[in-house]
């Protein structure tokens, strides 16, 4: 027997997606538009890493950015063939992958520096890299006030090759914050330092998807979108490309109970019914991957209809109120990339 909730991955959406990316940089910077590294990290955002890959190198994706050496490998053994960046901090013991698997390693520590170099240099090779700045979200990357005295040693490393350099937002989706434009403003000045220092990478990268939509003058040679690639817009942005929705997620009702004025409904008891309610009980929860803050604020599609989320998220079920409906159990329940519809 097959469990009723399923997620649907519709790759065409995907594609399509990537080709409005693709056109929505062209429309505004023309010949001079940016390259897209489509970056499929954590198994594609939960979308399945090696299909979502292979659709987007079908697409025209010529590079892709993964978290670390063990889901760039995935890609490799899964058929990828196009160029892969691994974002994350190096594993310091093991980088065999990224020669065996042809990757192209982040460099974003004088450390990792040094473990590369010597990786590189054991096998008599040249490896390119990109080089992470840190420009104020303290996480990985050289601090940006400190290149003078950090990046003489990996500049010098006779078996790397500095291809590309790179920063990341903290606040990109935060219109308005000023953290943002001082990371821009940091980025601009370590690279004219990297420079002075001898530096010469062939092209520069920032902009995930929010930068993408809010700074045109942070394009620089690629852009990095994430969640616009699988249909999503982050908050306050607007619907500024004509995205579709990659992921679909497919239920049907196992259950339709009625409830009195006064009863509660769910866990903790946060949503009573104040009058005569019908409540449709549906086989997906927070183990599925729905939000438990969609409680009270999410909705869902039942014959076409919103019907909304009420009481708690489950584990493994939900309660829709679908008063006025004529729903019965087996009656196909769908949710999808939306405001507040199975947001999952």
């Amino acid at each position: 027997m097959i469990r009723a909730t399923v997620a649907h991955i519709d790759l065409e959406a995907l594609a399509h997606n990537y080709r409005a990316v693709l056109a929505y940089l062209a429309a505004r910077a023309g010949a001079s538009a940016p390259r897209v590294m489509a970056v499929v990290k954590a198994n594609a955002y939960g979308h399945g890493a090696v299909p979502v890959a292979r659709a987007l190198e079908r697409a025209g994706a010529g590079m892709l950015a993964c978290a670390d050496i063990e889901e760039a490998m995935t890609l490799r053994e899964g058929g990828v063939t196009c160029r892969i960046l691994v974002f994350g901090a190096l594993s310091l013991t093991d980088l065999d992958g990224v020669f065996t698997h042809d990757l192209t390693p982040s460099v974003s520590s004088p450390m990792a520096a040094r473990a590369v170099q010597e990786a590189a240099a054991s096998r008599g090779v040249r490896l390119r890299y990109h080089l992470k700045i840190d420009t104020g979200m303290n996480r990985l990357g050289f601090r940006h006030d400190n290149l003078n005295r950090m990046l003489p040693e990996v500049l010098a490393a006779p078996n790397l090759e500095l291809e590309a350099v790179y920063t990341h937002f903290g606040t990109a989706d935060l219109p308005g914050h000023d953290l943002f434009r001082q990371q821009c403003g940091r980025f601009s000045v370590a690279l004219a330092q990297l420079h002075a220092l001898g530096g010469r990478p062939a092209w520069l990268h920032a902009a995930n998807s929010a930068a993408t939509l809010a700074a045109p003058d942070m394009w620089l040679g690629a852009v990095r979108p994430g969640l616009l690639l699988y249909g999503v817009t982050p908050p306050g942005f607007g619907a500024q490309l004509a995205l579709q929705p990659v992921m679909g997620l497919h239920s049907r009702i196992v259950a339709v109970q009625g409830v009195r004025p006064g009863e509660p409904i769910g866990y903790g008891a946060h949503s009573v019914a104040s009058t005569p309610r019908s409540v449709a009980v549906i086989p997906a929860g927070y183990a599925d991957g729905l939000d438990r803050r969609l409680a009270g604020r999410g909705q869902v599609l039942v014959r076409g209809r919103r019907a909304p989320i009420v009481g708690s998220v489950c584990m493994d079920m939900i309660m829709v109120d679908i008063t006025g409906l004529t729903a019965v159990p087996g009656d196909e329940v769908v949710g999808g990339q939306g405001e507040h519809v199975g947001e999952a």
